[in-house]
């Protein structure tokens, strides 16, 4: 439709054991052709300006600014560059002729463009059949902003932004020691994306930092643009809808785990960082544990275990007794629901159902329209709606009032995701509640935690510590951890 033919490169019709082409300025244009932000210049250097050097960029990446006072002044400059010969320049260049931090010689195609994509600035001599990548990137970047995920009160302000640079900068900054340790790997054939690995040398275990390298090398994903991709390849259950790797956009959290031992992961152009190994009890702590009186931490915590009972079993408990074992409920409170249901033409799991359903549906829709909108949206629906229904006796106001408990004590999950995984196992858990009564429930309960248990996170248990071996995992569980303590809970 453009005029954007589809063409095969270079090195994909070249023989694997063929020697390399000479590296030509006019290989560089034809693979940035249609580019509107490629700039080119052509310069004569030397000390009598004989050789021909070829000067190109990616604007926005590198601001024409930085690139003329970084590099193409110092070359037009006479005097600058004393060699006659373009081996000379090259040497005179990288011997500090010019004042960039870094530069790199290229004799490849490929290694040239990802260079440019980059944000580097490229420099070829025809002559040599050679190129000189030099850094000289800007900061185009967001600057560093108050997390907007991770609410923290005593702890640290500062979140992740998408340059990979930045976000390492960050982390060296809560961990200024040299025994922090990051490798980069560029992934995805199209897109090219640089994926940095972190880990402290004296804390990670080399077998959890060996087997996490063995699985970015098996990756081979045509682009990767989102964390979607690069988690699916790297968990070993995949379909399992418990979250297998720590996401957190807060420096400082990422310190954290990197002191307990863990290896992290930052992907170019994503401002979430990820983290690995894992068990269940990671995905009950919030940030500000590690500032807090363990006191207080540790009864905060053991209130999100209940939230998470009562999120996940409470609309199945109260649909199982209502419906099976009504001699369960107290005589008064049995009154007072059937007094409630009498007029509701829908049973009680119909009810639970319908209401489930009406949450999510007002929960995504909250989270898509924008900020004023999704919050009018959900007072009408919590407020009108809801008392629309029990006025037009469609729903009882017992079903209203466990369907809104379990869902606050949902939204009490530190973690986004064990928290859709907690919704998804509420619903599960209903419907076997529905059709069986109690039994399903125990039955349902019985299948998750013997799914919780099969699940192992690069040689860790999902369930540890309650899983260890060593005495006293539920105090475990239920004390805050500090940073440091090297313990993977």
């Amino acid at each position: 439709m453009y005029g954007f033919e589809e063409t095969k490169t270079a090195a994909a019709a070249r023989p694997e054991n063929a020697p390399l082409p000479p590296l030509r300025s006019a290989a560089l244009e034809a693979a940035f052709r249609r580019c509107a932000d490629f700039e080119s210049r052509r310069l004569r250097v030397g000390a009598e300006g004989s050789e021909e050097v070829f000067v190109c960029w990616l604007d926005g990446l590198i601001s024409s600014f930085e690139a003329a006072e970084e590099l193409l002044r110092p070359l037009c400059e006479p005097g600058r560059v004393g060699a006659a010969d373009a081996e000379g320049i090259f040497a005179a260049l990288r011997g500090g002729a010019v004042s960039c931090p870094s530069i790199e010689e290229r004799t490849e195609l490929g290694a040239l463009c990802e260079d440019l994509t980059h944000g580097r600035c490229v420099l070829v001599s025809d002559a040599l059949g050679r190129a000189l990548s030099f850094d000289v990137k800007s900061q185009a970047a967001r600057a560093v902003a108050e997390p907007t995920l991770e609410k923290s009160l005593k702890g640290s302000k500062d979140s992740f932004v998408e340059s990979l640079r930045l976000n390492t900068a960050l982390v060296r900054r809560h961990l200024p020691t040299p025994r922090l340790k990051l490798a980069e790997q560029t992934l995805g054939r199209r897109s090219a994306t640089r994926v940095a690995v972190l880990f402290l040398e004296d804390a990670a275990a080399p077998e959890t930092v060996a087997a996490l390298a063995r699985r970015l090398e098996a990756i081979e994903p045509d682009a990767l643009v989102s964390l979607g991709p690069l988690e699916d390849r790297l968990v070993e259950r995949p379909l399992s809808p418990f979250p297998q790797l720590l996401h957190t956009e807060k420096p400082d959290r990422l310190a954290r785990w990197l002191l307990d031992g863990r290896v992290a992961l930052l992907v170019d152009g994503v401002p979430i960082a990820l983290a690995l190994p894992v068990s269940f009890a990671a995905f009950m702590t919030v940030t500000g544990d590690g500032n807090m009186n363990r006191l207080v931490a540790s009864l905060l915590t053991a209130l999100r275990y209940l939230a998470l009972v009562l999120g996940m079993f409470l609309p199945a408990l109260y649909a199982s007794v209502a419906s099976f074992h009504p001699e369960m409920i107290p005589t008064r409170l049995l009154l007072s629901i059937m007094e409630a249901k009498k007029d509701v033409p829908f049973s009680t799991g119909a009810e639970l159902v319908g209401m489930l359903v009406a949450f999510a549906l007002l929960q995504e829709a909250g989270l898509r329209l924008p900020n004023p909108v999704g919050d009018t949206v959900s007072i009408i629906g919590a407020l009108i709606v809801g008392q629309a229904a029990v006025e037009a006796r469609l729903v009882s106001p017992i079903a209203i009032i466990v369907v809104a408990v379990s869902g606050i004590a949902c939204y009490t999950m530190p973690s986004q995701d064990m928290g859709a995984a907690v919704r998804l196992c509420r619903a599960l858990l209903l419907l076997a509640g529905i059709a069986a009564g109690l039994y399903g429930v125990a039955l349902g309960c019985c299948l998750i935690a013997a799914h919780l248990s099969a699940i192992d996170s690069f040689g860790q248990n999902y369930t540890a510590p309650l899983s260890g071996r060593k005495g006293g995992g539920l105090l475990k569980l239920l004390t805050a951890p500090r940073a440091g303590d090297r313990r993977q809970t």
